[in-house]
């Protein structure tokens, strides 16, 4: 099992998730976020999403304490070892613009699960 922990724009969790359905992958967790990369923060891409109150909320506090922080979704989904390149590269389509800031995908191994209800264990439990 691998754990693929993809950190995207907000405007793009929707479209994503709905690809991700269409290639039968449904579980998920997402999670409100923030963050930044290495480089410069590309604020006009931000701009673009429009006044949303949730975006300026998060981006005058970070702008005021110098943090610069860009409010994200993290998503993470487990898959089947076999599954892990449909599901980068599906994510890698919708969220791809060639932007700074487009996101990140992280995979990483899944030693176990545990499904607290059964007390089913490995992929099972998934």
């Amino acid at each position: 099992m691998k754990e693929i922990i993809a950190v995207i724009r907000m405007n793009k969790v929707n479209t994503t998730k709905k690809a991700l359905a269409d290639i039968g992958i449904c579980g998920m967790h997402a999670m409100k976020v923030m963050g930044r990369g290495k480089m410069q923060v590309d604020f006009s891409i931000i701009n673009e999403l429009g006044t949303k109150e949730e975006i300026g909320g998060l981006l005058a506090e970070g702008l005021a304490q110098g943090a610069r922080l860009i409010p994200k979704r993290m998503l993470t989904i487990l898959v089947q070892d076999g599954d892990v390149e449909k599901v980068v590269n599906t994510i890698i389509k919708v969220n791809k613009e060639g932007h700074k800031g487009d996101g990140k995908i992280f995979v990483a191994p899944v030693l176990d699960a545990l499904r607290v209800r059964t007390g089913e264990q490995g992929e099972a439990a998934v």
